[in-house]
């Protein structure tokens, strides 16, 4: 019968009752954004892929995924210090495996950039650089994916050489993509987002594209977490294993054209509803079940 995952937060781990984690037969430490954490405002509208997961052992995840978080952040040993310390720290368990949800908040912001920035620094076109209408694609600057490329890949290499700097350097890291979804007018609450929606209205881009550029960014972003675990597994062949975990083979069910609430497996622009969740949390309990036990 699978069991659903025990989430905590670090601070439980301390005082002088501390949380029995040596109990639990996989133990698991995350690390994250909303898709971790809350991603609808209040709180209940939705959950996330940890509070959706069932695994075949008893297993305990330490959560410090914080909403709107970017790669960079998490791994700051200012800003995280909590997720760092458990990693490699004077707190350190070694860990079943390290989940991380990240690279959705770092697009965000990237696509935010306005129109009067340097093409280098955007990722979308203006009107006058793209031209007559094409495909998806023609929409992009390819000097700003480079740029947003090399600026994930450095903190990428960051994250895996946090990991490799200490007692978990063997310890599987289980990143993933995002689900395919639909630029829309849908906040998460009030001035929180949406986040795509207003860029491709900033740039002037034609509705009847939005859906084909979000699905594109999504695809994009998935492929680039492929390529760079690939070559860091290629760099660091002794180091413990990188999978990227499938959401968009989820098949989540997009939202409505123009629909400004929940709508398909949606709660908002960018979230999943609980449905949603659990059918992302689904390739987690594959990827996770196939873990060996612990020694």
């Amino acid at each position: 019968m699978p069991n659903p995952v025990k989430v905590i937060s670090p601070f439980e781990l301390g005082g002088n009752d501390p949380f029995p984690i040596g109990d639990y037969g996989q133990r698991l430490l995350a690390q994250g954004d909303s898709w971790f954490s809350i991603g609808a405002i209040p709180p209940f509208k939705t959950t996330n892929v940890l509070d959706e997961l069932q695994l075949r052992r008893w297993a305990v995840a330490v959560n410090c995924a914080a909403p709107g978080a970017v790669l960079r952040r998490m791994t700051d040993t200012v800003r995280a210090p909590q997720f760092v310390n458990l990693l490699r720290g004077n707190l350190a368990w070694r860990w079943s495996a390290i989940l991380v949800s990240g690279g959705g908040n770092d697009l965000i912001e990237a696509i935010g950039a306005p129109p009067s920035a340097p093409r280098a620094q955007r990722l979308l076109l203006t009107p006058a650089e793209r031209g007559a209408a094409g495909d998806a694609a023609s929409y992009l600057s390819d000097e700003g994916w480079q740029t947003f490329s090399t600026y994930l890949g450095a903190v990428f290499a960051g994250l895996l050489d946090l990991r490799d700097s200490g007692i978990n350097q063997q310890t599987p890291l289980l990143l993933h993509n995002y689900a395919l979804l639909r630029p829309r007018p849908a906040p998460a609450g009030a001035g929180f987002g949406p986040w795509l929606q207003p860029a491709l209205v900033d740039f002037e881009v034609p509705d009847n594209v939005w859906l084909a550029i979000g699905e594109l960014l999504m695809k994009k972003l998935g492929q680039l977490l492929l390529d760079l675990a690939a070559q860091r597994v290629l760099a660091h062949p002794g180091a413990g294993a990188i999978q990227i975990i499938d959401s968009q083979a989820a098949n989540l069910v997009l939202a409505d054209a123009g629909s400004a609430g929940a709508s398909g497996d949606w709660a908002n622009e960018i979230h999943p509803t609980r449905d949603g969740y659990a059918k992302v949390a689904a390739s987690w309990t594959l990827a996770l079940d196939a873990l060996p036990d612990p020694a």
